[in-house]
């Protein structure tokens, strides 16, 4: 438009605009910011109503921090017999003056290092978490205050929790923290607190960890001082790691995860001026508290009921599972998989031939082998004497009973049970990260047959033709398969390895479990309530009060399989072992009827194993001296103790006891009215469990099930049935409880050690680590 043109423009035109738009933009910020002021007013009055309301909450803390809760859980049999007790009664109660100060600023060092000067709720800790759980998209680090932790065990939370718990266990923090003094709360939580082993609240936990160790005994005892006022910088700082994780940390279970741990801690405490430097060095330098030293409190037991190895390893599970405070204090029912008269069969399997206290011990786990359900644990001599579980904790060197894992991945490597192999004195030299390493492999007495098959090889543990299978197959296969098997110690992969000469040992559960993926056609079998993968020893929990942490009120294992071997693979090897019990080193085990396994003695006969399965359980038998590696040379009737002699005794009396059992209750089931004794137990008409504890089936020993010709040690005469001399006296006869008149065995044919001579184990009182081969010595043959 031209200039003059607009100025000759109406006014109204002239002025025209397009339509403001401020105007309404600034009324939603408006209604936004009023929005915002609403919501906010209305979460403060929430957080303020949260934070007033809880306060009734306060008392029910202080009495949860001074008396024992009486909603005890309770263990029973898996027909519902009562067997064991988890509850606080070995919690001691500990005043602020006699918990000293180097033991409180441990705790606060590593679990809340702002709590002198925090409210209850660490808004920094919380701040720094989100954004590391941001950042890492996870949940990766916790800004508990030791306040928090306190409520979550008084309320006995579970671990996932909604938001709504969060805030009102927050606001309570806060009450607390306002209402108590500092020294009330840590006093609190240290009463309160699990420290693993049986262990409620830190005095309990000195006792128990350090009640044994020199400058220590007598503490907590009348007339003595408690024992954490006697506690070090290192002790106070091993207990003050144990607390975020009780099981991982258990010097006894895992002292290197354990010092490790306490290092940090003692760390920390420098760092925050708790330690001096010399204290600092002197203290990382101190050993921690061995296997023998830590004993755990006396644990509550049923009368009548000896199953405290089995209740002490199902306790620990159910702690893991649904934390201590609900373990300990939530009046749980826990149905477990023990089967008490598999227990007793167990027990006098054992003292049939192991009465005396000088005898060797022995341990025994039966594993059913469709569920994966352990039925009977015997873990020692005598729970109340010494708690430490040879099941489940003694790691003891296998002898020939690991050439089943060998034998696994050599037929799964595709060699045939029919292939010959040379057997004589072979050496071998080995790649390794040292160089080229001499490994010498020789049988027992210089007994070589010049040749045989792979399945005899097995049945009579030929040493000199497994190395070669074994270093053929490679030993790195062999320690994945028989980890992927059940065995969860760490297994060396050095040549000695193939004939059982491990670095560290293995448990009598894990060789039980291994074995039953074999007689399980190849899969391993767990369930949904066991331990990654391990055998299942809880059937089914139920909560009395609070729910179980998934809401529900019920919880059921359910059985889980996982195929390891190929069934062929599976099949193959059951066929193989059979041959050990027909004609082998385990002839003492037979049972005339199936059953295959696997013998093994070290070479210092230090250890002794029979490990086997028939159609319904696998069963792992292990002989020795716990506390320390002695040599059993004369244990049996002068004579060495060896896997087919105390072992495959024990493991053929326990297994004619359980096919008695088996018949009884079949006979039982078809005509349950006729039946003068049932073998299973009801409930009374009440609906309780009945207290009385099932009747035990007694049977005799069948010389017919044991055949009377020999064959010759492990390792010699190989392939000659009924080769070598047969031993003519009888084994030693303990105190045998109800089998009268039994009629002795007869005696096996020994077999010879396997693994290499080696110094003892390292842990006292397992057993412990036990001994690493060289592999530049020579190997003594057997099994």
């Amino acid at each position: 438009m031209c200039r003059p043109c607009a100025a000759r423009l109406p006014p109204s035109v002239e002025s025209a605009a397009p339509p403001a738009r401020g105007r309404p933009r600034l009324k939603r910020l408006r209604f936004l910011l009023i929005l915002f002021a609403v919501l906010l007013l209305g979460l403060v009055s929430f957080v303020f109503g949260m934070f007033v309301a809880v306060a009734s909450d306060l008392p029910s803390l202080t009495r949860f921090s001074q008396f024992k809760d009486e909603q005890s859980s309770y263990l029973y049999d898996d027909v519902g017999h009562p067997i064991g007790v988890l509850s606080q009664q070995n919690r001691v109660i500990v005043t602020p003056s006699q918990i000293p100060e180097i033991v409180k600023e441990a705790v606060i060092s590593i679990e809340d290092k702002r709590f002198r000067t925090n409210s209850g709720v660490d808004i920094r800790g919380i701040a720094r978490a989100f954004v590391q759980d941001i950042r890492h998209k996870g949940n990766l680090q916790g800004a508990s205050t030791i306040e928090q932790q306190f409520i979550k065990n008084a309320l006995q939370a579970q671990s996932h929790r909604t938001i709504f718990e969060k805030l009102r266990e927050a606001a309570l923090a806060y009450q607390l923290s306002h209402k108590w003094s500092k020294e009330k709360i840590i006093t609190a939580y240290l009463n309160t607190i699990y420290f693993g082993n049986g262990a409620y609240g830190i005095e309990a936990a000195a006792q128990t960890y350090f009640g044994q160790s020199p400058g220590h005994q007598g503490c907590g005892m009348p007339g003595h001082e408690l024992c954490v006022s006697e506690l070090q910088p290192w002790e106070a700082a091993l207990l003050a790691g144990i607390i975020q994780s009780p099981t991982e940390y258990d010097p006894a279970e895992h002292p290197v995860a354990a010092k490790e741990r306490r290092d940090v801690v003692l760390r920390q405490m420098l760092d925050q001026g708790y330690l001096t430097r010399p204290v600092y060095e002197a203290s990382v330098k101190q050993a921690l508290p061995t296997s023998t030293q830590v004993q755990a409190p006396e644990e509550q037991t049923i009368e009548g009921v000896d199953a405290g190895y089995f209740t002490s390893w199902v306790a620990q599970q159910v702690i893991e599972r649904y934390g201590a405070p609900r373990a300990f204090g939530g009046g749980l029912r826990i149905k477990t998989t023990l089967d008490l008269e598999l227990q007793k069969a167990a027990e006098q399997a054992i003292n049939g031939y192991l009465a005396y206290s000088g005898d060797p011990s022995a341990s025994l786990v039966a594993i059913e082998n469709s569920t994966g359900e352990v039925r009977a644990m015997v873990g020692g001599r005598n729970y109340d004497e010494s708690p430490f579980n040879l099941a489940t904790e003694g790691e003891r060197q296998p002898g020939s009973s690991f050439k089943a894992f060998d034998l696994a991945a050599a037929l799964e490597h595709g060699i045939s049970p029919d292939s010959v192999w040379p057997s004589k004195e072979k050496t071998f030299y080995v790649p390794s990260p040292r160089g080229v390493e001499k490994f010498v492999v020789h049988n027992d007495e210089g007994a070589y047959t010049g040749e045989n098959t792979l399945t005899n090889a097995t049945a009579y543990s030929d040493n000199s033709i497994y190395a070669e299978v074994g270093l053929k197959v490679g030993t790195h296969k062999i320690a994945r398969l028989a980890h992927e098997m059940g065995i969860t110690t760490p297994l060396s992969t050095n040549p000695a390895m193939t004939i059982g000469g491990l670095t560290v040992g293995v448990t009598p559960l894990d060789m039980a479990h291994a074995y039953e993926t074999i007689a399980h056609g190849g899969e391993r079998v767990s369930g949904t309530m066991a331990k990654a993968d391990a055998p299942v020893g809880i059937q089914e929990v139920e909560a009395n009060g609070q729910p179980l942490p998934d809401g529900s009120k019920h919880d059921t294992n359910t059985v889980e399989t996982k195929r390891v071997l190929p069934a062929e693979v599976a099949a193959t090897e059951t066929s193989v072992l059979e041959t050990v019990l027909q004609y082998g080193t385990a002839k003492a085990a037979a049972l005339g009827e199936f059953a295959a396994g696997k013998t093994g003695t070290t070479s210092n006969y230090g250890d002794a194993w029979f490990v086997g399965w028939n159609h319904k359980y696998t069963v792992a038998v292990w002989v020795g001296y716990p506390n320390k590696l002695i040599p059993m040379t004369t244990d049996f009737n002068g004579g060495p103790v060896l896997g087919g002699t105390f072992p495959a005794l024990i493991w053929h009396d326990f297994m004619v006891s359980a096919l008695g059992i088996e018949k009884e209750r079949a006979e039982h089931a078809a005509h349950p009215k006729g039946s003068s004794s049932s073998s299973a137990a009801g409930t009374s008409s009440t609906g309780e469990a009945e207290t009385s504890a099932p009747s035990t089936t007694v049977t005799t020993r069948s010389q017919s099930a044991v055949p009377t010709t020999g064959a010759g040690k492990e390792g010699e005469k190989s392939g000659t049935p009924g080769g070598g001399s047969e031993a003519t006296s009888a084994p030693k006869a303990g105190a045998e409880p109800e089998h009268t008149a039994a009629p002795a065995p007869a005696t096996p044919t020994p077999e010879s050690p396997s693994a290499p001579s080696s110094p003892a184990p390292s842990t006292p009182g397992a057993g412990g680590v036990p001994n690493s081969p060289s592999p530049t010595g020579g190997v003594s043959p057997g099994g």
